[in-house]
């Protein structure tokens, strides 16, 4: 697959190829021409002498400073050396190859005033898998991500580090020459260009809108699981229920949990029961309205991050009129915004989800299952301490989802006197997701493990096929095991798309 950056933007796909499949990138014709036209608005401003923030100025509280002609490149690459000032460990490829891309896309969008090579540069870089190490603290979102972004094109200029094959840190110029690349020379404004945007918490929370639509899935998958095995009612599932609070999100979890628990001996076993209970507990009875909330949510960020995708995030832009002008579009809070948002829902999501695992685990409300779902509970303890992990999860995520949006730090001589925080808010939203497969994991394992303790009644075909994906692994519920690797394996399950499209494969796609 190849992905064609054309300057009306690209796609979330593209995204998503480009960092996690490799895709190949290709510069349209079109946009090159587009940022030629640019280039040349820049080119006669240099001829005129005139002082123009970026071009013939210092930057930031250093933008009344008037840079002499023969001083302008050596001001575009002191500024990418100087802003290279990341520390931490290195962010990951996928997120490094997604914010490169998004800063060729707004490139080519042809506002910037740069020249085509220095897209074509970063294009270089992404297909001859070279990733530069990017430091995971620097940005506070406002100039956009200019730490990160400046360890990106420090890269181009043969300098700096990148990203080894066993995750070492290996000496750009070395990556260069290894690939035949040359360091390019700058230009003119375009330090600045490269490296004054959003690209970075905007790569981040593309992966993660991708990465929240399959989890958000999972859940109604693993509250299905656990609501079979405790014995619950699918009732409070049925669409006209749903239909009278018309939240989109929750009539999808609803439909979603209520053909997940059909065709199930397990649940015939007591839907005419007259001393089952009336009404489940909320961790039950409520999942679509909480999960359902979460895809709302995650609704809201879709959108927010199609609008960033359709932007050009610069400063100054060079408008086709001629005129360059400067702009805050770099600050990062509609990011920002969006990332914190996401990050309470999935928060969540992971918190109802260990509830029921506490359910399912106590002997008094699991409905006549073993204590802790272990056969033998006393000399073993069953799955008592994955509860406590994902009590522990539940506790961080509730940390995570402290916003950092609302945070500011004024820098730059009180010039940037209001930041975002939208790296951060992004970073951390990226955390909470983990910790979300986390605890759906240890909710599938529990799920599982009440179903087959309900032997011989047969599970939903849904539940027929977690049981299958579970246990070559996990076994039948017996003496206790070294759980570790096997809770790793159960979140290689729940990140995985398998165990989904086998469900779908008999259920049809999942809402």
């Amino acid at each position: 697959m190849n992905v064609i950056v054309q300057p009306t933007g690209i796609t979330p796909a593209d995204v998503l190829a480009v960092a996690r499949r490799d895709a190949r990138v290709e510069i349209s014709e079109a946009a090159v021409a587009a940022m030629g036209r640019s280039r040349a608005i820049v080119d006669g401003i240099e001829a005129s002498g005139r002082p123009v923030y970026g071009v013939s100025t210092g930057f930031g509280a250093l933008a009344n400073t008037f840079i002499a002609p023969e001083r302008r490149a050596e001001l575009q690459h002191a500024l990418i050396r100087s802003h290279a000032a990341g520390v931490g460990a290195p962010m990951p490829r996928e997120v490094v190859r997604a914010m490169m891309l998004l800063r060729v896309r707004s490139l080519a969008l042809g506002l910037s005033g740069v020249r085509p090579r220095l897209a074509q540069g970063l294009v270089d870089l992404l297909n001859h898998d070279i990733t530069p190490w990017v430091p995971e603290h620097g940005s506070l979102g406002a100039s956009g991500d200019l730490a990160p972004l400046a360890h990106c094109a420090l890269v181009l200029l043969g300098e700096g580090w990148v990203l080894g094959k066993d995750g070492a840190r290996v000496d750009a110029a070395q990556a260069l020459h290894a690939a035949h690349l040359e360091p390019l020379d700058l230009a003119a404004k375009e330090g600045l260009a490269l490296i004054n945007g959003t690209d970075g918490m905007l790569a981040m929370l593309l992966l993660a809108i991708d990465d929240a639509g399959h989890l958000f899935a999972m859940a109604d998958v693993t509250a299905a699981l656990a609501i079979e095995a405790m014995l619950g009612s699918e009732r409070p599932f049925l669409p006209e229920l749903h239909a009278i609070r018309p939240h989109p999100g929750q009539a999808a979890s609803a439909a979603n949990i209520h053909r997940l628990l059909q065709n199930s001996s397990i649940m015939d076993s007591h839907r005419d029961d007259l001393a089952h209970a009336v009404q489940d507990a909320y961790s039950m009875r409520c999942a679509p309205q909480v999960t359902g909330a979460a895809r709302d949510t995650l609704e809201f960020v879709r959108t927010t991050a199609a609008r960033e995708l359709r932007s050009v995030v610069d400063n100054p832009v060079v408008l086709t009129d001629g005129r360059v002008e400067s702009t805050g579009n770099f600050h990062g809070a509609p990011l920002g915004f969006a990332a914190d948002f996401l990050a309470i829902a999935a928060a969540e999501v992971g918190a109802i989800a260990e509830r029921r695992v506490d359910r399912l685990l106590d002997v008094a409300r699991s409905r006549e299952l073993p204590p802790f779902l272990s056969p033998d509970a006393g000399v073993n303890s069953g799955l008592m301490i994955a509860q406590y992990t994902a009590a522990g999860i539940v506790a961080e995520n509730r940390r995570l989802a402290g916003p950092a949006s609302v945070d500011s730090l004024p820098t730059s001589g009180m010039q940037e006197d209001h930041v975002s925080m939208g790296w951060a808010a992004a970073k951390k939203l990226r955390t909470v997701l983990d910790n979300l497969t986390s605890l759906l994991a240890v909710e599938l394992l529990a799920g599982v493990r009440g179903i087959q303790l309900r032997a011989p009644l047969v599970p939903s075909p849904a539940g027929r096929a977690a049981v299958a994906a579970v246990a070559g692994f996990a076994g039948e519920p017996g003496p206790d095991v070294f759980l570790a690797p096997v809770m790793e394996q159960a979140r290689a399950v729940i990140a995985g798309r398998a165990l989904r499209a086998a469900i779908e494969a008999d259920l049809g796609a999942l809402g």
